[in-house]
């Protein structure tokens, strides 16, 4: 057991080291800068299924870390929770085969309602449908699953979570976000006080 374990480990670290980086990356942070931080939108994600939990994974690390996020279920953005969308916000849809059904109906429904709304993607299949439909596409590499059955979602939500994190850091790092913006969004628990703790230290240097 334990050497199937390490090779499962090595083989998602060697997808996470396949991931193809491109000038696509510094693109969708300077998208989210732009419609966030200087337009006053904020960051819609969306994703079905496993992808929507790394979405709603991924929206609540963008907010915590200075830029507005929140993440939309496909299903009840047809039901109403569309609403929350607004002309200057971004779109991140995550889909790994990119044909999801509720993902392509979303860009149809939030492109009715402002049409000029950008989508930044991240998939597993650049041709998809979904990936086609991209102002900008982040591929994961589409690697195969770790699964024995080659088909639960584990190496591929592995990707997006680090895509999503590629994203989170390189726009903290491009607005300068500070630990005293840190500690003023973490007030309890164990990171509300190492903030506070760490922005003290700051602050008596």
């Amino acid at each position: 057991m334990i050497e199937l374990l390490q090779s499962i480990i090595k083989r998602e670290a060697e997808a996470l080291s396949n991931i193809p980086l491109n000038d696509n990356y510094e693109k969708a942070m300077d998208l989210v800068i732009e419609h966030v931080h200087h337009r006053r939108g904020k960051v819609v994600v969306s994703g079905m299924g496993k992808a929507g939990q790394i979405g709603a994974n991924i929206a609540t690390t963008l907010a915590s870390t200075g830029t507005p996020a929140f993440f939309l279920h496909p299903s009840e953005a047809q039901h109403g929770d569309l609403g929350i969308v607004q002309p200057d916000d971004v779109l991140i849809l995550i889909s790994n085969s990119g044909k999801t059904r509720e993902i392509i109906e979303l860009i149809d429904l939030a492109h009715n309602l402002y049409s000029e709304l950008p989508l930044i993607v991240i998939t597993g299949n650049p041709d998809s449908p979904l990936g086609k439909a991209a102002d900008i596409c982040l591929s994961t590499g589409n690697p195969a699953e770790v699964c024995p059955l080659g088909m639960t979602p584990t190496t591929s939500t592995t990707m997006m979570t680090v895509i999503g994190d590629l994203l989170v850091v390189g726009i903290m790092t491009k607005i300068g976000f500070t630990i005293e913006e840190y500690a003023k969004r973490h007030h309890g628990g164990y990171l509300g006080v190492q903030a506070r703790a760490k922005q003290s230290n700051t602050e008596q240097l």
